[in-house]
């Protein structure tokens, strides 16, 4: 009877009915990828800043001890929004926005100035316009699920997109910031590319960009000296911007290995706010060509690991969350990065995770942790489909079917 027993149950049968182990939903590539960006960030910030610090607040770690506590402040955001179901998101895109809308018409009637600019909130503590650009992303990712089979009509789903990110976009022009703006505009046209959008939609949206460029041009001084200088300093370094004239000499300075962690100079020349938007020239010449190689190479593992998670993701709103969170971070990284080599006009955007600011690093933490729900919303069964799935399956360059540019679900194995 045990013979038999044994025959009707042999090893392998028995063996596929142990319970399979869990897996660990915890992305460790990704998550190796922002502890290293953090870490690293607030030691380069510290070398930065300093200096600084003495002067203005009598203590050399004023500014990274702050910078440490909104670090923490974005780990727990993460934490609970990796823990939270992203789909809960749907109900929450609306008041998120809403929110964000309210923030932005507050910074002009109770924000505080520095620099010709009124961006800040609470003594500088909250900056709207970072937060403008995660709630972009989840308004237009869930408005984008719901509205699919409007996409492709031009008043029913071109017009009333570009109302949404063209009332974002003056709010936050107005303060002025026209890096944000630009930052919000270009997420805002990832998003409906990604989601699908016609052809000739996508060419008029850059019709359309290049004119409000051109008008910008025109009425904008400021506008004008941040190309004028960019051109300047592309056709002669010694005509660029002071700013940009600094971060050179930092770089070359820095040769391939760096002067030391701590050791560099430049941030004793003026440069403006070295601990910010400046901090890759700092990092340029302390840790050299090498160690920027190493922060850029983060940023393209965050950007791997993202856009597998997109490849992956169960259904069409995480694909659109996933894609655009991680797109979002490394546009952010690589404008920062090219400003200070001047391969792109000026820009005051922040370096992701590792420049010093509350505002950007609490919402790219609290994005990582939508990102990481996505990720663990992944089953078993359809990663290992996904991970042989490129990723034009889910961005059809081809449009051979003129069908939507983000795939379908997978359908689990069994069913028809």
């Amino acid at each position: 009877m045990g013979e038999a027993a044994y025959l009707n149950n042999p090893p392998a049968a028995r063996q596929a009915q142990k319970p399979r182990p869990a897996r660990l939903w915890l992305d460790v590539p990704l998550v190796i990828a922002i502890a290293a960006l953090v870490i690293f960030g607030l030691l380069m910030v510290y070398s930065a800043s300093w200096n600084f610090a003495i002067r203005a607040f009598d203590s050399a770690s004023y500014i990274v001890v702050n910078q440490i506590r909104w670090v923490l402040v974005g780990i727990a955001a993460a934490a609970i929004l990796s823990r939270l179901n992203y789909h809960r998101l749907t109900n929450l895109a609306l008041p998120i926005m809403g929110l964000t809308l309210i923030l932005l018409i507050l910074v002009f009637l109770i924000g505080d100035s520095g620099f010709s600019t009124n961006r800040a909130l609470f003594k500088g503590s909250v900056q709207p316009s970072e937060l403008a650009k995660l709630a972009l992303i989840i308004y237009l990712s869930v408005w984008l699920n719901t509205k699919r089979e409007l996409l492709n009509s031009l008043s029913l789903g071109l017009f009333p997109l570009m109302t949404i990110i063209g009332f974002l976009v003056a709010l936050i022009m107005l303060q002025p910031d026209f890096s944000a703006a630009l930052t919000v505009f270009l997420i805002g046209i990832m998003l409906f590319v990604l989601a699908g959008g016609e052809i000739r939609h996508i060419v008029m949206l850059f019709i359309f960009t290049a004119v409000i460029g051109a008008f910008l041009y025109l009425i904008s001084s400021k506008v004008q000296t941040r190309i004028q200088d960019y051109i300047f300093g592309l056709l002669n370094p010694q005509e660029a911007s002071y700013h940009i004239q600094r971060c050179t000499e930092a770089i070359i300075r820095g040769g391939f290995f760096g002067v030391g962690i701590g050791k560099g100079t430049t941030k004793f020349t003026n440069l403006p706010v070295p601990w910010t938007d400046s901090i890759f020239a700092i990092i340029a010449e302390e840790t050299g060509l090498l160690g920027g190689m190493l922060v850029v190479g983060l940023y393209l593992t965050l950007l791997w690991r993202g856009l597998a998670i997109a490849r992956r993701a169960p259904d069409e709103l995480g694909q659109l969350l996933a894609s655009g969170i991680t797109l979002w971070i490394v546009t952010e990284a690589l404008i920062n990065v090219g400003v200070i080599v001047n391969l792109v006009p000026f820009a005051g955007n922040a370096l992701p995770l590792i420049s010093a600011g509350g505002s950007n690093m609490v919402t790219t933490l609290a994005a990582i942790g939508i990102l990481m729900n996505i990720s663990r919303s992944t089953s078993v069964g359809d990663e290992k489909k996904e991970e042989r799935r490129p990723f034009s399956a889910i961005v059809d360059l081809r449009r051979r079917d003129r069908g939507r540019r983000v795939s379908r679900p997978v359908r689990p194995a069994g069913t028809r």
